[in-house]
């Protein structure tokens, strides 16, 4: 059930190992987060390997923090034979404060060893040769990241999924799951259908099929809005080399070029459950000013939400629960981790080789009273902006 990055990279699998495989979208293919994303790559694990260390051992801790570095080289491969505009344009991580810059200078140049990336570091003074705002206090420089189309990814994902022998059907909510002897029975709007084994990838569109999975995902709209065209050199005249951009808020912000050059795409937690991406036109059109001020009175397209699923332990997760298997929980880094932990699920699902992953048997927390509405999200992005704006 879904059929985003991880239903499609699971179905893959368990079609390829001959299980006749059939994927359940409630939507049209491509209208959730996974065709509307912000499509920028980087490793993307949000634990430090220090605070995974505290909680699982130095040995453990190394082995899931790899599994970032294998999620971006097993997209990287993937991508060779779809065609999703890959770009290899790296991305400029600015600082919000000095205090914030100071502290990536040192992350920069105290990395864990077996798990450096190639990262340069960049004064204020020297920030313009990767964008043309003062806004920032000088950052980093990623260069092994990379930029693609969503929607591209996602259909070249359905592709291979169907290629290998998968059904994917959209438009075809699975409403209600009855365990029977054999395994399951799905009734979905279109009717009932067996099967001996199940696998939720809804991640923040989970919703009331399964409670336990439900409890543990924290859906968060992520908002997007794209300029009118502005042309390849006034775009490269604000980013010089091209970069995403993403900076240290709190309350994320996230932009980069749009794959053709000519425009800038910009996203960020405008809102907390606004469905109407047209109501965060006004709160984007600020932020994108506010670093920006010469697009002042540049107009906007475009317009769209998707729904990313976080955690509380900010971890994915990826299991069998009571029969049922999941992988969810990127926390707004689904593109290079649900491909890779899709594939991963998949193999599980069908007992193929190289399946184990260094996150198998976590736990995966919730917490007393959620039901999988996020009343707490209010307070705490309110806390958040509010450390951001005083510089904490």
């Amino acid at each position: 059930m879904g059929a985003g990055y991880t239903g499609l990279s699971a179905a893959r699998e368990t079609a390829a190992a001959g299980l006749t495989t059939c994927v359940l979208d409630a939507g049209s293919i491509g209208a959730g987060c996974s065709g509307r994303n912000g499509g920028q790559i980087a490793y993307s694990l949000k634990p430090s390997f220090a605070k995974l260390k505290s909680l699982h051992g130095a040995q453990r801790a190394f082995a899931i923090c790899r599994e970032g570095f294998d999620a971006l080289a097993y997209l990287r491969a993937l991508c060779r034979d779809i065609d999703c505009d890959w770009r290899d344009c790296g991305c400029f991580f600015g600082a919000h404060t000095p205090r914030h810059f100071k502290r990536m200078a040192l992350e920069a140049r105290n990395q864990p060893a077996g798990l450096e990336q190639r990262i340069s570091v960049l004064p204020k003074s020297e920030q313009h040769q990767e964008i043309d705002s003062e806004f920032y206090h000088g950052g980093c420089v990623y260069h092994d990241d990379a930029s693609v189309d969503p929607m591209k990814l996602l259909l070249g994902l359905l592709d291979r999924a169907r290629r290998a022998g998968a059904v994917v059907i959209d438009a075809c909510a699975a409403q209600n799951v009855q365990r029977t002897r054999d395994g399951f029975e799905v009734l979905t709007s279109q009717g009932v259908i067996a099967a001996r084994k199940l696998l939720i990838a809804t991640n923040g569109y989970s919703g009331p099929l399964s409670t336990w999975h439900r409890r543990r995902v924290i859906p968060i709209g992520s908002y997007q809005i794209a300029t009118e065209p502005l042309g390849e050199e006034r775009v490269r005249s604000l980013i010089p080399r091209g970069r995403n951009i993403v900076d240290s808020r709190r309350v994320v912000v996230y932009f980069r070029p749009s794959p053709d050059g000519g425009r800038i795409i910009f996203g960020g937690r405008a809102a907390l459950a606004e469905r109407d991406p047209l109501a965060c036109v006004p709160r984007l059109r600020s932020m994108l000013r506010e670093i920006f001020p010469q697009l002042r009175e540049v107009a906007l397209d475009h317009a769209w939400v998707g729904w990313v699923g976080y955690t509380f332990d900010t971890m994915p997760h990826l299991g069998c629960k009571d029969g049922i298997y999941y992988s969810l929980g990127y926390c707004g880094q689904g593109v290079p981790l649900a491909p890779y932990f899709g594939m991963k699920i998949g193999r599980q699902i069908a007992g193929a080789p190289e399946a184990d992953t260094a996150l198998d048997g976590l736990a995966f927390p919730t917490r007393p009273y959620y039901s999988g509405r996020p009343w707490f999200l209010a307070p705490v992005v309110w806390a958040n902006g509010t450390l951001d704006r005083i510089g904490i």
